[in-house]
């Protein structure tokens, strides 16, 4: 599991930053990270077609969203309503601020009644730890702040502190069932912070599309939505970053309706070796060091693609391979530490 997006963290609070949306003319990786202040354009394409978009900090990261649309001002009213939703959602499914039901559940043990969102991203979460054989689960978050204290500390987390963690992790052990989340053992907790930020993506396309905002693009640091085209009719380019941090990009993906999502472990890392970062196997607390970043395209959900790239980067690389070119409707591109590069069948196919 990773944690990114809505948790504050010791390295860059700009998560997975692989996927860089590129300019709509042509390609240009994005500088959200250099943004110092909510940034807003506008720009006229043609007679009867502006470009409206604005980025700002949202979720720990940099959330920006381009909308295609003959009226500016309808644009810019769509606009304006998904960051109200994107506002309202984190309110409720982030675990760093006291008030939230997320973290009254972690602190209590108990969902409050009533928090339906919470109660549905909750359960999708349930549905791909299952799927993925439990390499998705939530309830990695006692490991994690273990990490997080250990090396606040300057130290590793020993083998023992890690091993006497585990009793608490695994979905299993979450009660769920007619609106009510519980947990089943002491000093449990959970993260959304890796199917979360997907899940609000989504809500806010959802938004800007029932305002007849239906050519758009939102991308919280690599979490990505596009919808229809982009300018004059053209797809929308999204380009893989290296990790390695060269300049060329080993991807350039040309979509049209549809999700893809980054999980990686070079941008927020506990130790400079990068053995401790921000995702973790629940079986072992370790984090996986097979890929070093697994992106998934899909034509569904960004909450389940978000989802997904989180779990095959806990896979060994061929597992996931095998996993996705099992299920119709989701590709995803890997690389490994040696630095190569692995497809799933269908890659190139799926637009």
């Amino acid at each position: 599991m990773k944690t990114k997006s809505i948790m504050p963290h010791l390295c860059d609070e700009k998560r997975r930053s692989f996927l860089k949306l590129s300019g709509l003319l042509g390609l240009g990786a994005a500088g959200a990270a250099l943004l110092p202040t909510p940034q807003a354009e506008a720009v006229l394409f043609g007679p009867k077609e502006y470009k409206v978009s604005e980025t700002r900090l949202s979720m720990g990261s940099f959330l920006a969203i381009t909308a295609i649309h003959p009226s500016r001002d309808e644009a810019e009213h769509a606009i304006g309503l998904a960051w109200a939703e994107i506002d309202r959602l984190c309110k409720l499914l982030s675990r760093h601020d006291s008030s939230t039901p997320l973290a009254h559940l972690n602190r209590t043990g108990t969902l409050p009644q009533g928090q339906m969102e919470v109660v549905e991203v909750v359960a999708r979460s349930l549905y791909h730890h299952k799927q993925t054989g439990g390499a998705f689960d939530i309830t990695v978050q006692p490991v994690l702040d273990l990490y997080q204290e250990r090396f606040a500390a300057g130290r590793k987390p020993t083998e023992a502190e890690i091993a006497a963690l585990l009793p608490r992790v695994g979905s299993e052990h979450i009660r769920f069932g007619e609106g009510k989340v519980s947990f089943a053992r002491e000093g449990m907790g959970i993260t959304l912070d890796a199917i979360a930020p997907g899940y609000i993506v989504d809500r806010a396309s959802e938004i800007l599309s029932s305002r007849g905002v239906v050519n758009h693009l939102i991308n919280c640091s690599g979490d990505i939505r596009t919808s229809g085209s982009a300018a004059k009719g053209k797809p929308w380019t999204v380009a893989i970053q290296d990790p390695a941090k060269h300049k060329d990009y080993p991807e350039i993906v040309s979509m049209g309706t549809g999700a893809i999502c980054t999980s990686g472990d070079y941008e927020a890392f506990y130790d400079k070796e990068k053995i401790f970062h921000h995702i973790v196997n629940g079986r072992t607390g370790h984090s996986p060091i097979q890929s070093t970043s697994v992106t998934v395209k899909g034509q569904s959900s960004v909450m389940d693609a978000d989802a997904m790239s989180t779990a095959l980067f806990v896979m060994q690389p061929a597992e996931g391979l095998a996993f996705v070119n099992s299920r119709p409707g989701l590709e995803c591109f890997l690389v490994d530490h040696a630095g190569s590069f692995r497809k799933s069948t269908g890659w190139n196919k799926l637009a």
